[in-house]
């Protein structure tokens, strides 16, 4: 599968159709639902990130959204916790492990939705529908445009290659967005290949890994490193920043696609599932259903700089100016089902 080529020669339709033709689409799925009053999410996305389009949601249906914001880790906690009591409609996070997770202690139930099925493509979705993504990014290698050449890069199991000592920076294995990383090799080359492959990373690490994905960038424009793996829309928001700082920083890196001649570039979501034992059903699902409408996917594209899960959405115009590029098909549950084998591998590595 190829991404960043939804194409932005027909931006003829503008933002105001679109409005107009959810507003329309909305108003035939919230038939009779209007006087139901709330929807409760449990977010594990920052609020800047999310809140904007879930008051959109709420000036086009009436339903008030009551939103909870925390690290993915406390909220699934949080919910284990409140058992049948909770109030929790609906679990939005951005880790596809943290959503297998959460299906797998049984607090999540399964949705039949057609909207869903449709417009949420087969890869990007739970087989039984206890989740569903809503928006993609994809982890890269970022470089340093001075001092690497683009020719000498070619896959994540390359990072391995002596050749790379001393130069690398990548956040530490605790992070969920490198537990899937290393989960997705893990289905394609098993644990034992796994583990050479994170003994060597670590090897060719230039620090102990510490800080986000930003610091990562941060490092490499500064000359602590060469070479870094980072999620594309923290990149993305540093090039679009107000910060004259951050724009430096992300204008002395450019994107490297890995395996390109193989499986793809891996890639993860940001998704949704309702609550188990979720009091307000019907408006979770209409709102899982918005999340995947025109209006919300532009959204998700232009402002959060992610890539729509939808194809026929067209991207921004900072991930346009990155290229296509092909994607690891790998089903995302996968990630999920190897996250555990996956953090075993790392922490023998010693990769802390």
């Amino acid at each position: 599968m190829l991404f960043g080529s939804q194409r932005r020669g027909s931006e003829t339709r503008s933002f105001k159709k679109v409005c107009l033709s959810s507003v329309a689409t909305l108003s035939l799925l919230a038939a009779g639902i209007l006087s139901a009053a709330e929807v409760n999410v449990y977010s594990a996305r920052e609020e800047n990130l999310i809140k904007p389009i879930l008051d959109r949601f709420s000036e086009q249906t009436g339903i008030t959204v009551n939103l909870i914001t925390g690290g993915a880790d406390e909220l699934i906690t949080r919910m284990d916790l409140e058992g049948a009591n909770s109030p929790a409609d609906v679990l939005l996070t951005v880790d596809v492990g943290r959503l297998h997770r959460a299906e797998e202690m049984g607090l999540l139930q399964p949705v039949e939705s057609d909207v869903l099925t449709s417009l949420v493509p087969e890869q990007y979705r739970d087989a039984e529908g206890h989740w569903f993504s809503v928006s993609l990014r994809s982890r890269v290698i970022v470089y340093d445009k001075e001092r690497v050449d683009p020719a000498e890069l070619s896959t994540y199991e390359d990072l391995a290659d002596p050749k790379w000592a001393g130069k690398i920076c990548i956040r530490s294995s605790s992070n969920i967005y490198n537990q899937s990383l290393t989960a997705s090799l893990v289905s394609h080359h098993g644990a034992e290949a796994t583990e050479e492959w994170a003994r060597g990373l670590v090897a060719n690490m230039a620090r102990n890994p510490q800080g986000g994905d930003r610091d990562q960038i941060a490092a490499v424009a500064i000359g602590q490193c060469e070479l870094a793996v980072v999620n594309t829309y923290y990149l993305a928001g540093m090039l679009n920043a107000t910060s004259a700082d951050q724009q430096e920083q992300a204008q002395a890196v450019a994107v490297f696609w890995p395996n390109q001649d193989g499986r793809g570039a891996h890639i993860n979501v940001s998704g949704a599932g309702v609550s188990e034992h979720a009091p307000n059903r019907a408006e979770a699902i209409q709102l899982l259903e918005y999340m995947v409408s025109d209006e919300a996917q532009i959204w998700y594209a232009e402002t959060n700089n992610e890539y729509p899960i939808r194809p026929d959405i067209p991207v921004s115009d900072t991930l346009e100016s990155w290229g296509e590029f092909k994607a690891d098909p790998v089903a995302l549950d996968q990630l999920g089902i190897h996250n555990t084998e996956a953090v075993r591998v790392m922490d023998r590595a010693g990769w802390r």
